[in-house]
Parts: structure tokens; C-alpha cells; sequence
């Protein structure tokens, strides 16, 4: 689907939990991730395989097996290395789980469902773009930036030539409006700054 320049993002599966009327949070393969982790272990396995092999076929073991298991013996638990090591494999672990256990692709955002079999998102970038369009086609906007989130959306507005009061009345309607015509699970609460350009000069 697009509209006004935006773009969505269509999906027919139905694996991911839905909340009630929209689409659920998209989640992200983590390919990349997914792929390090995976090579890192079969070319780890495979080389601890080959050692073991070797080792019961009366065969010395690898000099970097028998270096680290003299380091992990000769070491004291509160060794800098041992403590940086454990360090450093704690926050791989919790990277891994973080990644497990996140949606991640923040930037779409769900959207209600039309129908139980499709689901729905719509880009950040393409929403904002859709409030800054609607806010700037108002008389007396001068200039709109506008940023989305999750759960705001994040508006400023420059007006030069009517009363600011009148400007963000006429923002504050025509923007939720706006919001409410993209169809998101979770409209984002509108936050409004409207500021007189400056004079030159």
C-alpha cells in the first residue's frame, strides 16, 4: 500500500503474537548475528573435534590447548585476564539474549488489521513525513519538523503570520487527524511546540 509517498510493509503470516484489532511488534531475523555465532561455533567444534581426535589417536594435543589449560590452572580466579575474559563472554551472553528477546526493526510501526491473515506496518519516516505534509497545507505554517517514535510524535511547527494560539489549535486537530487516519495499533501521543519565526534584521 502507499499513500502520499509512504510506504508499508505486508506480511502473511500469522506466528507473531497480535494484539487485539492490529498487528504485533515486527520481529527482525538477526541474520547477521544469527550467522557470526553460528560460523564461531561449527569452526570451534571442528577444531576441538579435530584436537580430541587427534589426542585419542595418541597424538599430542595442540599446542594452544595445552597452553590455555596450563593458564587456566596456573591462574587465580581474580587474575585481570580471567576477570576480563569472564567479563567479556558475560556481555556477549547478554547481547545474544537481548537479541533473543527483542522485536528489534523499530522502525516500523504496527499497524490495525484489515483483515486476521494480513499484517501491517508503516515505516517512521513515512509517518512523519505524512504529519509534516498535512501541517504544512494549514495557513500560517511556515516550517514543520517532525519526529517519530514509538510512542510520540514529536512535532514543531514556525508560524509567521497568525496567532500562534490559532495555528496550534488548527495543528493540534488537523495532526490528530492525521494520526488517527494512519491506522497504527498504538497512535503515538502528539507533542505540539509552535514558535513565531524570527524577525530579520
Amino acid at each position: 500500500m502507499s499513500q502520499a509517498g509512504t510506504t508499508t510493509t505486508l506480511d502473511k503470516t500469522t506466528d507473531a503474537p497480535v494484539s487485539a484489532g492490529g498487528s504485533g511488534r515486527f520481529w527482525s531475523p538477526r541474520r547477521v548475528p544469527a550467522g557470526i555465532v553460528a560460523v564461531l561455533l561449527l569452526a570451534g567444534s571442528g577444531l576441538l573435534l579435530y584436537d580430541i581426535a587427534a589426542v585419542r589417536a595418541h597424538r599430542p594435543a595442540m599446542r594452544w590447548r595445552r597452553v590455555l589449560a596450563r593458564q587456566l590452572a596456573e591462574r587465580p580466579l581474580d587474575d585481570t585476564w580471567v576477570l576480563a575474559g569472564a567479563a567479556l563472554a558475560a556481555a556477549l551472553g547478554l547481547w545474544l539474549i537481548a537479541l533473543a528477546l527483542t522485536p528489534g526493526l523499530r522502525a516500523l510501526l504496527p499497524m490495525r488489521r484489515p483483515h486476521p491473515d494480513v499484517r501491517a506496518a508503516l515505516r517512521r519516516d513515512a509517518a512523519a513525513q505524512v504529519l509534516r505534509d498535512r501541517a504544512m497545507e494549514l495557513s500560517g505554517v511556515r516550517s514543520v519538523r517532525v519526529r517519530m517514535r514509538r510512542r510520540k510524535a514529536v512535532v514543531r511547527a514556525v508560524s509567521h503570520f497568525r496567532e500562534l494560539d490559532d495555528v496550534r489549535a488548527d495543528l493540534d486537530t488537523t495532526l490528530a487527524e492525521a494520526i488517527h487516519g494512519l491506522g497504527l495499533t498504538r497512535p503515538p501521543r502528539l507533542a505540539l511546540r509552535v514558535t513565531r519565526a524570527a524577525r530579520k534584521g
